[in-house]
Order: C-alpha cells, then structure tokens, then sequence
C-alpha cells in the first residue's frame, strides 16, 4: 500500500524519517512529501495557499497506481483532508496525528509573520503538554531543519464540498487524548465536532506522546500506523 506522508507546518519529507523502516518492513510504500513552498522567501511563496498543498497530496494520489492511505501530522492534517475531498474513491483511509479533521472554511492556526514568510516560532511558543516529552537535544535537532512555512497557508480557509469524504474511514491517533476526552473537545468545538460526527468510520487512539510523536516516540507512532493500514 502507498502511504502518503504529510508533515505539519514548519516540517519536511525528513520528519517521517523514523517510521520509514517500520512501514517497508510491514510491506508498505512510505511516501513522504515536503510541501510547497516551505523554505522558501516570500518573493517565491508568497501566493501559495492551502489549495496548492492538498493539489500536492492530490498530485502524489495520482501518481499511484491503486488506492492510498493518507497520513497527515497537526496543520498536514487539513492538506490530507482536502485531498480526501478532491479524490475519495482513491482513499483507502486518513490517517491524523495529533489534529482532527478540519471543517469546510477553516485554516490551520495563526502564527507571526517574520519577512513576508512563517518562521518556526520557537519551542517557548508552544503549550507545556505538547512539548514536554521532548529533550533539549531532540528539540534542538528539530528546531535546526524547521523551515518557514508561506504566510497564506495556516490561515487560509480550506474548500471542501464533496460529502462522499465522509465515506472514507478515519484515523484520529491522538498525542494525549482518549477518545472520550476528544469528543468532549470536540462536543465544544461546533463545526468542528460536525465534521468529526458525520465520518461514518472514525476511530481515535492514544498515543501516549506530546504533539510531535515522530521525534518523542517513533516506534509508537510507527506500530499505530501500521496497525491503522488495513
């Protein structure tokens, strides 16, 4: 199965590094993508929008020859979705780290903008139970190959008009959160909670990890995977 891998804001096709081998090794094709316009000045990003990062999973579905499964980790989660959207019969299921499918017209989150770009914001601007799994060599690696992000992309608002999306099954693999605690957010979020209530197929499981669990806890993350491709 071609597992196609999306990484969150700030991250590139490198992140997925530590899952790789575990995904071959169960017989799967890892797909990692780096996407548009990350790392690179304004003078070159600054048109690029979220609808250029779900036509990049787009692109990559369509290279394959048979049906996916999609991966998206925190604001990848949104360009999976949207892909999800464009090509439903070509998804076997979606796979979300630490995020939840987003609503039709909602963005990311908005972060400062440094120079026309998104720089990583530091580890300061994050909340304590995200980032408390993480050493200070392993955020010091990660903060060392974080790239700028385009200025549109967390912000803007994502198309999703095909309801067929719903068809295709979900999983939500959660850093911290229960699949009780979750809907309990979710219950709270308004169409947020819609979107997760009308996937006819949706499961949630625990990491156990911070936000990033492809630094804190690879080998979870890497058994969840595989055990969410079926």
């Amino acid at each position: 199965m071609d597992i196609i891998l999306v990484p969150g804001l700030w991250l590139g096709a490198d992140s997925w590094a530590p899952v790789l081998a575990p995904l071959r090794a169960a017989g799967h094709t890892p797909r990692p993508l780096t996407m548009p316009g990350v790392g690179v000045p304004a003078s070159e990003s600054a048109d690029i929008r979220m609808g250029d990062w779900v036509a990049a999973v787009v692109a990559a579905i369509d290279e394959s020859a048979g049906d996916v499964v999609l991966v998206g980790h925190s604001g990848g989660g949104n360009a999976i979705w949207g892909a999800v959207d464009a090509r439903p019969d070509r998804v076997r299921r979606a796979v979300f780290v630490d995020t939840v499918p987003p609503p039709p017209g909602s963005g990311i989150s908005e972060f400062p903008v440094v120079d026309g770009i998104i720089p990583f914001p530091s580890w300061d601007f994050f909340d304590a139970d995200d980032i408390a799994d993480l050493d200070a060599q392993t955020r010091e690696a990660a903060a060392r190959t974080a790239q700028s992000v385009p200025a549109q992309v967390p912000t803007d608002p994502i198309a999703l008009t095909d309801p067929r999306r719903h068809d295709v099954p979900a999983t939500l693999l959660m850093g911290s959160l229960t699949r009780e605690a979750l809907e309990g957010h979710l219950a709270q979020w308004g169409a947020y909670g819609d979107e997760y209530r009308s996937i006819r197929d949706a499961e949630v499981v625990r990491i156990g990890s911070g936000h990033w669990p492809q630094f804190s806890a690879p080998a979870r993350l890497a058994e969840l995977l595989v055990a969410a491709v079926r």
